[in-house]
């Protein structure tokens, strides 16, 4: 009798483990299913360029013609887009000039939909990584569905850009690390321990090499990683060689592997563009020598600068530009109306300039006497197009008011002693000779004793957004050194530079110092829609992806972000409202579910914090996109902490009233969800016809918020 009772009670387990496992896969079927179905439905529309495409369309096509360009981010996701195009028959000849040019007959929706499979990922990522952290179905089902039904990120994930590349990488880490976490104390280093510790590794190197902003991914996975390793050193049981294999384990693993992930994607990056492109000037000179078809690449030309030489000027900061004049005047009301100076990023005719003698007599004789310049000597410097001298005098910069206005005057080369400056060579002495490329050198003004700089601030369109450059009474001014670039003189002999090329390190650093300077250098342009972080987990503003008779609109679904703050705030205050009664009762709670349930929530909320609270204090130009990463995170936080609600509503004594009121509170969250995404689903799958500020518009009734611009 007791051995048919003990059966029983085996068949009874069994069967609500396989009925659990059977819920478990249809959900993770359905919700998978849904996430593929609503990223790729419509993926071909509109047909033409939306958005930043025209930026990230165009560098993938740069690198399938391996052409060298410059950009903030890291070349990662570039590369897979480059890699997508090419897989799926793109050739790279679409110049994706401007948003609204139409493709006409370029393969483009491959890259989309390699973009659209990546951003559908997000949800069964979301799905397992929950499961694994609580192994609550109905959390891990909740977290999902606000992934999966949120027109914002199905927007984000539909076209050709760098964020669902970068959402992409950044779950995958976080899959990865919730999986290894999961591995009990029987499955320490085992084959599945290493994978997920390797995986995590790798996606998380993945992660930052898509975008900077992956480093919030990376202290995330490495403030657990400590926490972990806190908790195994608190293991007395264990030797102190057991923390030790675990502490080597995870710095091979999250730090080494990554690292070298990292670098080996920019060996490839460095590798493969090797043609000179227009975003050669953002590097030094000896940079650019590695490039081919660019004028310093095998160059052959003068080392030594002499009287007479027509040279470029490249300031000699991270991401100097070149010594740049054109025709036109400052305005009346900045300083002297005289030709304007900049510097240019890009190589161009205006950025050469004739070495002279200070003294007109000797510049009649240069044309049969060689004289090379030398530390010391003083100069004057003529723009070739133009023939007006580089100039200074007291009146105050454009923008920097402290400085003195830098401009090009005379007439056919015939100007004033303001036109006047002194070379000096870094680190030379008397005698010692000005080097083309080599050699770092100053132009001190001889009246005005102040030196030519740059403050890399730009200037307004009258000067056509270039950057400002000033005569400094600061002679130290770090931005005051410049070096020779091209350099061309008849009556010299030409020597190679080849000897000069940089090695991949030095490349690799410099690569990293122009874009940290590109990053923290980015402003909105005139006109630009931007926006400010407060704004984001409101959904106070969207963005146009697409205006004209198509309008896509990055919005938020309003349900999901609106519930996702309610649900933060009362996360906090149960937090700390639990924390205050533990610490009264002078106690901790045993359960073990409900501490992994607030763990879990710990966690999310320290991510959310990470990706979303440093954006606070950037400088650089921000936009609603942003907030995107910490919005996945903030969406589990919120599928956890309800799931734990309805489990407090549900339990700890079942009754046929608390299981209605938990399934009526389920179907109320899952309806809200779902149709809130089919009302807003137009904001992405595109609007057409009567804008919705007039009321026979069909989206009139849901411009819930003035701010809201479709």
């Amino acid at each position: 009798m007791a051995l048919s009772k003990t059966k029983a009670s085996q068949q009874v387990k069994t069967t609500q483990l396989i009925t659990k496992d059977v819920s478990w896969w249809s959900a993770f079927m359905l919700l998978t299913v849904l996430s593929f179905g609503t990223r790729l439905y419509k993926i071909d529309e509109p047909d033409h360029v939306c958005w930043d495409e025209t930026h990230f369309g165009k560098m993938g096509s740069w690198y399938i013609n391996r052409t060298f360009f410059f950009d903030v981010h890291p070349p990662l996701g570039k590369m897979l887009i480059a890699l997508s195009g090419v897989l799926t028959g793109y050739n790279g000849s679409f110049p994706f000039d401007k948003p609204g040019d139409k493709y006409n007959g370029v393969n483009y929706v491959g890259m989309r939909e390699f973009c659209a499979i990546l951003g559908a990922s997000l949800v069964p990522f979301t799905f397992v990584s929950i499961w694994e952290m609580t192994h609550l179905l109905n959390a891990a089902i909740l977290s999902s569905l606000f992934i999966l039904f949120d027109v914002g990120t199905l927007t984000l994930t539909q076209y050709i850009l760098l964020d669902p590349i970068l959402l992409f990488f950044m779950l995958a880490s976080f899959l990865g690390i919730s999986k290894f976490r999961s591995c009990d104390s029987n499955r320490e280093f085992n084959f599945t321990w290493w994978f997920w510790l390797i995986f995590t590794g790798i996606t998380m190197a993945c992660c930052i090499s898509v975008k900077f902003v992956g480093l919030f991914q990376v202290i995330f996975i490495g403030l657990m990683t400590i926490s972990d390793l806190w908790t195994i050193l608190g293991k007395l049981s264990k030797p102190i060689t057991y923390t030790m294999k675990h502490f080597v384990a995870r710095f091979i693993c999250l730090i080494i592997v990554p690292i070298s992930v990292y670098v080996g994607f920019f060996y490839i990056h460095l590798m493969v563009l090797n043609k000179s492109g227009n975003g050669d000037g953002f590097y030094s000179s000896a940079f650019q020598s590695k490039l081919e078809g660019n004028s310093l690449h095998n160059a052959s030309m003068p080392k030594e600068v002499a009287f007479g030489s027509i040279i470029t000027l490249k300031n000699h900061r991270t991401g100097g530009g070149y010594l740049h004049s054109h025709w036109h005047l400052y305005p009346e009301n900045v300083g002297a109306k005289q030709q304007q100076i900049t510097t240019y990023a890009h190589k161009d005719e205006n950025n050469r300039w004739l070495v002279k003698f200070y003294n007109d007599d000797e510049n009649k004789n240069s044309s049969t006497n060689i004289r090379f310049v030398k530390h010391g000597d003083m100069i004057r410097l003529e723009h070739v197009p133009t023939r007006r001298n580089l100039h200074s005098h007291r009146e105050p910069a454009p923008i920097t008011k402290k400085h003195y206005q830098v401009t090009g005057y005379g007439e056919n080369g015939t100007g004033d002693y303001n036109d006047v400056w002194k070379i000096f060579i870094d680190g030379g002495s008397d005698g010692s000779i000005v080097s083309a490329v080599i050699s770092k050198i100053k132009l001190v003004h001889v009246l005005q004793h102040c030196v030519l700089t740059t403050t890399n601030k730009q200037l307004p369109k009258w000067a056509f957004e270039q950057h400002e450059v000033t005569c400094s009474p600061n002679l130290r001014d770090t931005n005051s050194f410049w070096n020779v670039e091209d350099h061309i003189n008849s009556k010299l002999q030409n020597v190679s530079f080849e000897l000069y090329s940089p090695s991949f390190l030095a490349r690799f650093l410099e690569s990293h110092a122009v874009m940290f300077q590109g990053n923290s250098g980015l402003k909105p342009k005139e006109g630009e829609v931007t926006s400010r972080p407060w704004q984001w987990p409101v959904n106070y503003k969207g963005q146009f992806f697409s205006g004209n008779n198509y309008k896509i609109y990055l919005l938020g679904n309003p349900f999901i972000w609106w519930t996702n703050i309610v649900i933060m705030i009362l996360y906090n205050v149960l937090s700390i409202s639990k924390a205050i009664i533990d610490k009264r009762r002078g106690r901790y709670e045993k359960n073990e579910s409900d501490n992994k349930l607030w763990a879990t929530c710990n966690w999310l909320f320290v991510s959310w914090c990470l990706h979303y609270i440093p954006f606070y204090a950037m400088g650089r130009v921000l936009y609603f996109h942003h907030y995107f990463s910490a919005f996945l995170y903030s969406s589990m936080l919120t599928g956890v902490s309800l799931s734990y609600l309805l489990e407090i509503i549900k339990s700890p004594k079942p009754s046929f009233l608390r299981k209605t009121m938990y399934d009526v509170l389920n179907g109320i969250i899952y309806s809200s969800v779902v149709y809130s995404f089919y009302l807003f689903s137009p904001l992405a799958y595109g609007m057409s016809g009567t804008p919705a500020i007039e009321q026979n518009s069909t989206m009139y009734g849901l411009r819930w918020l003035d701010s809201w611009e479709f």
